[in-house]
């Protein structure tokens, strides 16, 4: 429109150098940098990234803030980082020497020794501070270094420690399964807008070799490997990240396997014939299942069956929580596939796979930005609402939810509701504050 206007009023040269200062004074802005230049507008999503940039970090680093080991110590003459040591124990890489295995951190008679700001661990128990003591209540601690700030709980947990510890849960919990969803939704979501009801066609022979070898690909890479995935389940989040990346392998050079012996019978006259697949009505069917059944329930359901583990709630949340983020995607995509970008694309010749996840997904992600936002704060507020309930979270792992179900058997107890329900009411705010923030820096109808 400026270009135009210029060129009606400048006619000839005059036009064109008019438009370089324009451009010169005015250089022009990518769409990203419009969005951040209008979300700094919103004073109060700008503080709520600000307050989940303080929760990342208590999160990172939980482990040097609440610990009952030394982050250095001297011992022996010899210099020790224990905590950086317990990350490379705990992945299996080194062991702890001799002197230090199986030993009571706080009685070691150090040369010297930098404690974190606080000396506990959630699951120690301090058996001289238990039945719940509050925060301003009489400790029995040698001093002031070993008290407990918040308090303890029933088993003399330290209330400090399991909230600092309970950030990273929390923020693991949201990401982790907004991860699980958004591959989900994404996929399911790009292939039902791109293709619709009519566009995906697929021979004969691919379809009976893909469902044939999909059938065999989910037996050997995760049916006969559920025992070794139900270990790396119960050992550590890497274990399993690492098993199942073995699985995901096995799952596409099967299919991939199946797809190669597909092509000669391709060749085939009836077998070469390509039909149609209603994608677009059989991912909105299953959206709509989805969104008939209450997802608390069914998530409670499955995480009682199995046995209790902090990823089986990342898992169960992440993979019942995608319907948002495909809805968004394939709204998006509807409108995406018939632009000019787009249909360019196919002229020069582009594979469909290239098409859709280098020139489609990359500009409908705007709306799926503002879904994550909203989705994590959701995902925190349904594990708080599992530990409070006792399901699915181990026992023995002190989470934000957990505090507040000790809090529960003893009303008095006003720090085990008080600090955790704030955390909670903090952290699930913040998250939806900035949803809203990108909603409006995302709108093109409020940006001036």
């Amino acid at each position: 429109m400026i270009r135009s206007l210029i060129y009606y009023l400048f006619p000839g040269r005059r036009a064109d150098e008019a438009l370089q200062k324009v451009e010169e004074n005015h250089p022009p802005q990518s769409y990203w940098k419009m969005v951040k230049k209008q979300f700094r507008k919103n004073k109060i999503a700008v503080y709520s990234l600000r307050v989940v940039y303080v929760l990342v970090f208590f999160a990172l680093f939980a482990d040097f803030l609440a610990n009952d080991k030394p982050v250095i110590c001297s011992y022996h003459n010899s210099v020790y980082f224990p905590v950086f040591k317990s990350y490379t124990v705990g992945m299996g890489v080194t062991e702890w020497p001799a002197e230090l295995q199986n030993v009571e951190w706080k009685k070691l008679q150090y040369d010297w020794a930098i404690f974190p700001p606080i000396p506990y661990m959630p699951e120690n128990i301090d058996e001289n501070n238990v039945h719940s003591i509050g925060p301003f209540d009489h400790q029995q601690v040698t001093s002031s270094r070993w008290r407990h700030w918040l308090g303890t709980d029933e088993l003399g947990h330290d209330v400090f420690a399991a909230m600092i510890h309970g950030t990273r849960i929390a923020l693991l919990v949201g990401i982790v399964s907004m991860g699980i969803s958004t591959l989900i939704g994404l996929l399911l979501g790009a292939l039902a807008g791109y293709f619709g009801d009519d566009r995906l066609k697929v021979s004969r022979a691919g379809l009976i070799f893909n469902f044939v070898f999909f059938v065999l690909a989910i037996f050997y890479a995760f049916g006969t490997r559920s025992y070794i995935l139900g270990d790396a389940l119960a050992t550590s989040f890497l274990t399993l990240f690492l098993q199942l990346i073995i699985s995901l392998f096995i799952f596409v050079a099967i299919m991939a396997v199946g797809n190669l012996l597909s092509k000669p019978f391709q060749k085939l006259p009836y077998l070469s014939k390509r039909i149609s697949i209603p994608i677009d009505i059989i991912v909105s069917r299953a959206i709509e299942v989805m969104l008939s059944i209450p997802t608390l329930f069914l998530i409670i359901a499955i995480v009682a069956i199995g046995k209790p583990s902090l990823m089986l709630v990342m898992v169960v949340i992440g993979a019942t929580s995608w319907t948002g983020i495909a809805r968004f995607i394939r709204a998006e995509l509807l409108r995406i596939r018939s632009l000019e970008y787009i249909e360019a694309a196919h002229a020069l010749g582009y594979s469909e796979s290239r098409t859709i996840f280098r020139h489609a997904i990359p500009n409908a992600l705007s709306p799926v930005l503002i879904a994550i936002a909203f989705g994590i704060a959701s995902a925190i507020l349904t594990e708080a609402t599992l530990s409070f309930l006792g399901i699915g979270v181990p026992a023995e792992t002190l989470t934000w939810g957990a505090l507040l179900s000790a809090a529960r058997s003893k009303p008095t107890a006003w720090w085990l509701a008080i600090f955790p329900g704030f955390a909670i009411f903090i952290t699930v705010t913040v998250y939806n504050l900035l949803g809203e923030g990108l909603t409006d820096a995302m709108d093109p109808r409020l940006r001036k």
